[in-house]
Order: C-alpha cells, then structure tokens, then sequence
C-alpha cells in the first residue's frame, strides 16, 4: 500500500525574478526535511551562468544544487533539466538534463521547447516517484503572458505535471498586493484554477501592520494566505544566483582582493568563501571603475564568453590597471574563462562560443587556449602544488590550454598537471571551481601571499545558515498548510 505522505509536488512561482523563490525553495526544503520527509528540489527551467557539477557527470544550475544540500541530497541532473546559459545578449547555450544541446537565438528558443517538456517531464517523474516530496521552483512570472503559449518553466510545466502552485510576492520591491491581484488578473482563469495560495516575502519591520493588506488579497482573489516571511537577515551568506545580486564591495579586512565583474561572469559563487573571511576585503570591480591601486590580488573569474569579456575587459582600460598592478608587485589568479585570458592569445577556430576567430590574450602567462566543442564536466580531488594542500573542486569549461608555463602547473588532479603558473609565482591560472569553499586549502593560499590566517569553517556557516532558513520559514509561515495541499 502506498505511504500518503509520498509521491507528492508542490510549486513555488513567484510575481517576479528575484522575489525570493530560490531561498524559499531552500528553506522549505529544509523544513520538510525536519518534518522527516525525503524531499528534492526541482526547477523545470533555470537561466543561469552559475553552474554545479553533479555526481552523474552533468551540470544545473547553482541555486538546485544548495536547494538539495537542503535537502540532504546530492544534486543530480533531474532536479533542472533545461539550463540557459546566456552567452551574448541575443543567443544562449541549451543544457538538457547535464549536457549541452546547442545554442540558440532567444527568438528561435520557442521552438525548442516542445520538446524540452518531454525531457522536463521524464525528470519531474523520476524525481517524484523516488521521493516523498518534490518542491519545483519556477521562473520569472506567470503573469508574464506573452511568454506563456509553450511554456514549460510555469504554468505549462504546473498544468502538464499537475502539480499546485503558491504564489510569492515581493513586499520589499512595492505594490505587493498589485503584484498578486494582478498576476490573477492577467493569467488564463485555468491557469489561475491551479495557484492553491500565496505568500508575501521580504517584509521588514513589524508584520502584524500588513494585516489589512493581507485580507484584501485574500478577498479579491479567493486564494488562501500561507503567510507573510518577514526579512532573512542571513540571505547574504547563501550563494547568489543572479550577478546582479553581487555587491560592490565585501569584508572589511586588510587583504584587498579585486575581482573584475566581467559582462558574462560565471559560477561567481567562487568568491563567496573569500568574502566570508574577516581577514579580506573584496571589492567587485564594476565597469566603468578602476582596479584598486591598493589590491593585493586580482581575481579574474569565470566567463560565458571568454573572447567576448577580453573585448569588455579592454573596453574598460582594465589590462592597463593589471599591468599597472603587476609594476606594484601584486598578483593576479585567473579561474576558467579568466584563466584563458590570462594568456597569449584564445582561438575559436569553429564559432563555439560566438563568430569564429582568434583574440589576443592579456599575456601575462605563456599559454594558448583552443575552443573545442567537448566539454569538461567533473568533480576533482586536487593538490595545490605551491602550498601542498589537498581540495575538491569541479571542472565546467570548454577550451583545452596549452604552453610553456604549464609546465609549472598550479595544481594535480588524479596525476596529472593542472593550470599554469608564471616563473616568479605571481600570476596563475586555473579550470578549478570551487577551490575557495575547501577551508584547509583556502588558509594555505591566502596566508602565502600574506593574509592573516584563518579558522574559518565556511560549508559548516552555509549549512547553519540553511537551518537558521528553515527555522525562519517554519515561525513565519504555515508549512504544515503547506504541505497539505502538495499532491
């Protein structure tokens, strides 16, 4: 006979990007959990240049994969079947179920979707049926309308799944109640038969003054109220999706780090454990603004377009500042796509990443990097050569690297040499992601080049931080409500 509890969804859409769905995804995941529930996330569609490898050799995107550490899970590629990397301001890459399908223009992305909603749905299902409880996030907005003919990110997926919908408002921004009356104002009445609540998040200050506010919702639109979540005060120190989110500066410490936040950064969330150390300063480097003449170090990061972002780094004069900070004495550590331009030139003889052709790199290491069509997808055990310092980390990248100083390389993985280092030590480059997030290996590094030592334990602070979300969750809102209506 089968469990009641099992085998149910429960749908979180939201009045707008970046309402907070990612974090309440995360948090009542958490809180389910405690309930004693197995649970996974899902997100049918994710748009996302922050990426996580996963055990079965994929990718999605970065907020899936905190939504399973939630959980209590591993990430796996079923939990976001459509991943849209953007690579310019017209195209994206098409990641279906952990690999790469194309990449296509936004107005031919249409034609796709048909049939990504079998391979949406296949995922939704093998999730479902191995799992008490599946709580899909969605994107952007229902009540963007002319979107919906062929959706499969809301309430196509919601509709074709059967799966309930509560919808999330963000007080913060203003005109909440304009925000949900108006969602079911404008959505198709059977799209609306499918939204079972709502809930107000990001509220600060005394929640009892929106009482009134309340009620009216609830009276114009028949639906039943899960709550209003006040303000999550360690939001902060979970990892951000969207680069709009990055904050100018981070850490007050007295090693200044300088990041430059190129046009296509990826998997940014590398930067989060440096932010998180007392010792450090990091300062986003925004375009139009100059490399901080008292930076210690210059983190170039991850790219969607590494070509594209040479063009933009040069754009905004910051190879004359790296130049200028070598000159001071300072050093420079390229990650993935920041790794490439660190070289001497990057080529792209088959248009992989945009038109075919080559780019003159920064040149401060003696590499070149070729674009290949096969991408490297894996989680590594790594040694720091340097320091001699174990780490995990993770390969996402396309390009394979080559010159003389890889011959010094910057780390070992399963036996062989990894990135490259200049003769003097000061510039390096390296495929890793993630190498940041292992605490042994991060005070090693940053205490080499002169940061005061460290003790921090920086997954241990995301976890906590996860059970503080699910504490704040289960206080504010009716969870058990919730999860009464999941079927």
């Amino acid at each position: 006979m089968t469990d009641p509890k099992s085998n149910r969804a429960l749908m979180i859409q939201g009045t707008g990007s970046n309402v907070g769905k990612s974090m309440l995804v995360a948090g009542l995941c958490r809180a389910a959990v405690r309930r004693g529930l197995r649970v996974a996330p899902f997100k049918p569609q994710n748009m996302s240049n922050n990426a996580a490898v996963t055990e079965d050799g994929g990718e999605i995107g970065r907020a899936q994969a905190l939504q399973a550490r939630a959980c209590g899970v591993a990430p796996h590629t079923d939990m976001n079947p459509v991943l849209l990397k953007p690579e310019t301001d017209m195209g994206s890459q098409v990641v279906v179920q952990g690999q790469r399908l194309t990449t296509v223009r936004a107005r031919d992305y249409k034609a796709l979707k048909p049939r990504l909603m079998t391979h949406v749905l296949e995922s939704f299902h093998r999730l479902k049926a191995s799992h008490d409880l599946v709580i899909v996030e969605g994107a952007g907005s229902p009540a963007e309308v002319n979107l919906r003919a062929g959706d499969i990110a809301n309430m196509g997926f919601a509709r074709a799944a059967d799966v309930p919908v509560i919808l999330t408002g963000d007080i913060d921004r203003g005109g909440v109640i304009a925000q949900i009356v108006g969602t079911q104002a404008v959505i198709d009445p059977e799209d609306a038969a499918m939204v079972a609540g709502f809930m107000v998040n990001k509220f600060r200050g005394d929640p009892s003054l929106f009482d009134d506010g309340y009620a009216l919702i609830e009276r114009h639109t028949g639906w039943r109220g899960f709550g209003v979540l006040p303000w999550f005060d360690g939001a902060h120190r979970l990892p951000a999706e969207d680069a709009q989110d990055l904050g100018a500066a981070r850490g007050t410490g007295g090693f200044h780090i300088a990041v430059l936040t190129l046009s296509r950064i990826a998997n940014f969330d590398d930067l989060d454990p440096l932010s998180a150390e007392a010792g450090c300063r990091v300062t986003m480097v925004r375009a139009g603004q100059a490399v901080p003449g008292d930076a210690d170090l210059v983190i170039i990061p991850g790219s969607k377009s590494t070509r594209g972002d040479l063009a933009f780094l040069r754009d905004q004069g910051w190879d004359v500042d790296l130049a200028a900070h070598m000159r001071r004495g300072g050093r420079v550590l390229g990650i993935c796509g920041g790794y490439q331009m660190l070289g001497t030139a990057v080529h792209d003889p088959d248009g992989i990443e945009g038109p075919a052709g080559s780019t003159p790199g920064l040149g401060l290491l003696e590499v070149e990097t070729v674009m290949t069509p096969a991408k490297a997808l894996r989680q590594v055990r790594a040694v720091h050569v340097p320091t001699g310092q174990p780490m995990r980390g993770y390969e996402i990248h396309i390009g394979r690297t080559d010159g003389p100083d890889c011959a010094r390389p910057f780390a070992r993985v399963d036996g062989r040499d990894e990135g490259a280092m200049r003769a003097d030590g000061r510039v390096a480059g390296s495929y890793l992601h993630g190498m940041f997030s292992d605490d042994s290996f991060r005070s090693a590094y940053l205490s080499g080049m002169g940061a005061p030592k460290s003790d921090l334990q920086f997954e241990a602070g995301v976890d906590a931080v996860l059970d503080d979300l699910a504490t704040h969750v289960a206080t504010h809102l009716d969870v058990p409500g919730l999860l009464s209506v999941a079927r």
